[in-house]
């Protein structure tokens, strides 16, 4: 792919403003980039070369623009960070979260993200998790710029015991909220689960 198709190809799925810096970034590093299907364990991933294969990064294709390009500089700042210290450093201390800013933060001084997500997507930086659903506040930010239907909502707007259910298919009941979690029980399993109140989940109306 020469880099006019990877531009197109990458447009569809990052913000305007932001795009010569990441084709910038997989020409430099030779990343191997793939948009994958959604998983709801992670957003994406970030892979080292293991000798018969380069960087490797995926990103979910299902990403609003903002989450897609937040994931995908949390992935280059692994591969930089693997690059300078291959695994003598914890995946998400302190180097990789001072890489991950660095990367993130001309797209300030680029204007790339909406005022009213600039204050979240800083919060969330000034000590990132292993993952941007670890904040809470960055992911209700983030929710306003999904695709939505109007069947879908978050699992925080459903009242108590409701029964939803999730994008894999799997059905719910709502329980008790923990510190940020709820506590929702499988109705197959009924195993308890802890789920992000920010999940896209759609209610399930019992049968009469």
């Amino acid at each position: 792919m020469n880099i006019t198709e990877l531009e197109k190809a990458l447009s569809k799925y990052i913000p305007q403003g932001s795009l010569d810096t990441c084709v910038q970034w997989i020409v430099d590093h030779r990343i191997a980039m793939r948009i994958s299907k959604s998983r709801n364990s992670k957003y994406g991933d970030y892979r080292p070369p293991d000798g018969e294969n380069g960087h490797r990064i995926s990103v979910n294709h299902d990403l609003n623009k903002y989450a897609f390009l937040i994931t995908f500089t949390h992935e280059v700042a692994h591969l930089v960070t693997w690059s300078r210290f291959k695994f003598r450093v914890d995946p998400h201390g302190k180097e990789w979260k001072l890489e991950f800013k660095r990367l993130m933060t001309p797209f300030f001084r680029m204007g790339v993200f909406p005022r009213e997500l600039v204050e979240a997507v800083q919060g969330y930086l000034d000590n990132p998790g292993s993952s941007s659903c670890s904040d809470l506040n960055l992911m209700r930010a983030l929710a306003k710029y999904d695709r939505k239907t109007d069947s879908w909502t978050l699992l925080e707007e459903l009242a108590p015991d409701a029964r939803f259910k999730i994008r894999s298919g799997r059905v719910f009941i709502k329980g008790k909220k923990m510190r940020k979690n709820y506590c929702c029980q499988c109705v197959r399993t009924r195993q308890q689960y802890t789920i992000n109140p920010t999940t896209e989940v759609q209610l399930v109306v019992a049968k009469s």
